[in-house]
C-alpha cells in the first residue's frame, strides 16, 4: 500500500510538471544556482583554511620564506607591528626556542566578497637551556592565545592582511617552578586610563619561601622591561597590584617573575639557601583607546 501511494505522489508531482512546464524550469534552474553557489562557498572555505593550516605547516619547519608568503606585503597586526617586525619577531622566537612546536585550532571562518576572518585557538610548547654560573637551568614554556586573522583576496591568492589576539597568556618555568600551579589574572580588555588589578596566586610548597613581583610593560619593540620588586608572597599566597592603563592606544603585557627559594641544613649547624624555582607568566590586557570626538547632542533640554 505504501508504495502504491508513493507512485501516486511522484506521478502527480510529474502531473503537475507537465502541466506547468515554465515553473517547473524555474525551480531547475533555481536548485541549480544554489547547488553552485554552495559549491563555491565550500571552495572559498577550503581556501582560506588551507592558508591557515599551511601557516602551521611552515612554523613547525621553521620555513621563514614560506611562512612569509603568507603575509600580505602591507600586513600590520593589532599591535601596530608591520610585516618586517613581525618576522623578525618570529625569528628571534625560533633562536630562543629551537625546539618550539605550534598548533592551531580553527573554530569560525567567515567572508564576504574578498575579504575573510578566521578565528582561532593557538598553541605554542618549547623548551630552553640557560646557563646561570656553572648552572645549566632547564626550562619550559607553553602559550595559548585566541586571535582573529584577517584575510584578504588579492588575485586568486588569499592573504593575511592582520592578526588581532584577543586573549593570551604564556608561562616559562624552570626547576621546581615547573610543579606548582600558578595563576595570573588581569582583565583582558580595558579602557585606556583606567585603574586595573592584576592578581597572582601560588600554590606554594610548605617548605619553601615565595617571592614575586608584578610588572605592566607596554607591548613595543624593542620591548622596554620595567624593573623588578621582589615581595614575599602574603600567607594566602595571592599577590596584587593596581595599574592605570596607558593613554597610548598601546596594548599592554602583565609579567609576574616568582622565585622559589628554599632552605637545606648541612654539616649540622649552617644553612644553605638556594633558588629552587623560577618562573615567569604574562598575560595581554587590550587596551580600548578613548574616543575624543563623542558627544551627546541636547534637544529641547533632553539629551538623546
Amino acid at each position: 500500500m505504501k508504495k502504491l501511494l508513493t507512485i501516486l505522489v511522484i506521478g502527480t508531482i510529474a502531473f503537475t510538471s507537465l502541466q506547468q512546464p515554465a515553473n517547473a524550469q524555474n525551480f531547475f534552474a533555481q536548485k541549480r544556482a544554489e547547488i553552485q553557489q554552495m559549491r563555491e562557498y565550500n571552495a572559498t572555505v577550503k581556501d582560506i583554511k588551507s592558508v591557515i593550516t599551511t601557516q602551521e605547516k611552515y612554523s613547525n619547519k621553521f620555513d621563514l620564506e614560506g611562512l612569509s608568503s603568507l603575509y600580505a606585503g602591507d600586513f600590520v597586526n593589532a599591535d601596530g607591528f608591520t610585516k618586517d617586525i613581525y618576522f623578525k619577531l618570529i625569528k628571534d622566537t625560533w633562536q630562543t626556542y629551537p625546539d618550539i612546536s605550534y598548533s592551531t585550532k580553527i573554530k569560525n571562518i567567515d567572508f564576504s566578497g574578498n575579504y575573510a576572518t578566521v578565528e582561532v585557538d593557538e598553541t605554542a610548547v618549547a623548551t630552553t637551556k640557560d646557563e646561570v654560573g656553572d648552572l645549566v637551568a632547564i626550562g619550559e614554556l607553553y602559550s595559548n592565545a585566541q586571535s582573529i586573522y584577517y584575510l584578504e583576496k588579492i588575485g586568486s591568492k588569499w592573504l593575511i592582511s592582520s592578526e588581532k589576539v584577543l586573549k593570551e597568556t604564556s608561562s616559562l618555568k624552570y626547576g621546581d617552578a615547573r610543579y606548582i600551579n600558578m595563576e595570573l589574572s588581569s582583565p583582558t580588555q580595558i579602557k585606556a586610563g583606567e585603574y586595573y588589578t592584576a592578581s597572582l596566586k601560588v600554590d606554594a610548597p610548605k617548605d619553601s619561601v615565595v617571592v614575586a613581583s608584578i610588572n605592566k610593560e607596554n607591548i613595543t619593540y624593542p620591548q622596554k622591561q620595567s624593573d623588578e620588586v621582589f615581595r614575599k608572597m602574603p600567607d594566602d599566597n595571592i599577590l596584587e597590584r593596581v595599574f592605570i592603563s596607558n593613554k597610548n592606544n598601546i596594548n599592554e603585557y602583565n609579567v609576574a617573575a616568582v622565585g622559589v627559594t628554599k632552605a637545606e641544613i648541612y654539616d649540622q649547624t649552617k644553612v644553605r639557601v638556594y633558588m629552587g624555582g623560577l618562573a615567569f607568566i604574562i598575560t595581554r590586557v587590550n587596551v580600548v583607546p578613548t574616543n575624543n570626538y563623542l558627544k551627546l547632542e541636547e534637544d529641547n533640554g533632553k539629551t538623546r
